[in-house]
């Protein structure tokens, strides 16, 4: 088996603390898949400078696949992070040469060679995504808190596993992922922060709850709970097992400050 993930990927700086980790969603999954022995390449752009150079080293360093990273001169994006009551909060962001990514024709040839391809909201390759359709991989894609988009609908029937990010379970959201599952994914799935996770597969839904930690800091929480689910996908394991190893490969991360 073999992922790939593509697009979006920062220099998270904690401004108060000037501490600078890797990140962004694709990234991240990308690493997380790596540390749970899921052979892994990632997809994107980086700038020029010193943090284009520390998220290569960072990536090759935790086994992934860094040879479809492009170069391009200019500035690695960065996000401004502070840590409040042991959540993250974004800042200001600075998208940099991710402005103008877009995959090439030789991506889009090495992306059909994956079993999945795992993509997010920021990931700027929705527009390819018909490209993979029925033609072998699965296609994962992160759409965040960003359940009242446009780009939802227009993504949906391109897309096997669709995650989003919400508060608890209420009747809202289980009617909403039975209408972002009749789209056209396999399954849809809302993490809901302390209240564990939710999944509807289009006949009934299976919930998962957390599992308990001190926590240190909640970046790339939801990041590593996708890793987990779909390293579970990718193995065959049935759904409640794939939500469970969702949980506990996000336990992990919230021991410890930035995202990996």
């Amino acid at each position: 088996m073999h992922v790939a993930t593509v697009g979006d990927n920062c220099i998270d700086f904690y401004f108060k603390t000037g501490q600078a980790f890797p990140g962004g969603n694709a990234l991240n999954v990308a690493v997380y898949l790596a540390r749970l022995g899921i052979p892994v390449s990632y997809v994107g752009v980086v700038g020029d400078d010193e943090y284009g150079s520390l998220l290569i080293n960072k990536l090759t360093e935790r086994k992934v696949d860094t040879t479809h990273v492009r170069v391009t001169h200019g500035q690695t994006a960065i996000t401004m992070v502070e840590i409040l009551d042991g959540d993250r909060v974004f800042g200001d962001y600075y998208e940099g040469v991710l402005a103008n990514f877009q995959l090439t024709e030789d991506d889009i040839e090495f992306l059909l060679t994956q079993d999945l391809i795992h993509t997010a909201f920021w990931g700027k390759v929705e527009k390819d995504l018909w490209r993979f359709k029925g033609k072998g991989p699965l296609v994962s894609f992160d759409f965040a808190d960003k359940l009242d988009s446009e780009l939802v609908e227009k993504t949906l029937p391109y897309v096997d596993y669709a995650f989003f990010a919400y508060e608890q379970e209420d009747e809202f959201i289980r009617d909403y992922l039975k209408h972002a599952q009749s789209k056209g994914p396999k399954v849809a799935i809302a993490t809901l922060n302390v209240h564990g996770s939710i999944a509807f597969d289009g006949t009934e839904f299976t919930r998962f709850g957390i599992i308990p930690v001190e926590v240190a800091d909640t970046m790339g929480a939801g990041d590593s709970y996708i890793a987990g689910f779909l390293s579970g996908i990718l193995r065959g394991l049935p759904l409640p097992k794939c939500m469970e190893l969702g949980a506990r490969t996000a336990s992990e991360t919230l021991k410890y400050n930035g995202a990996w």
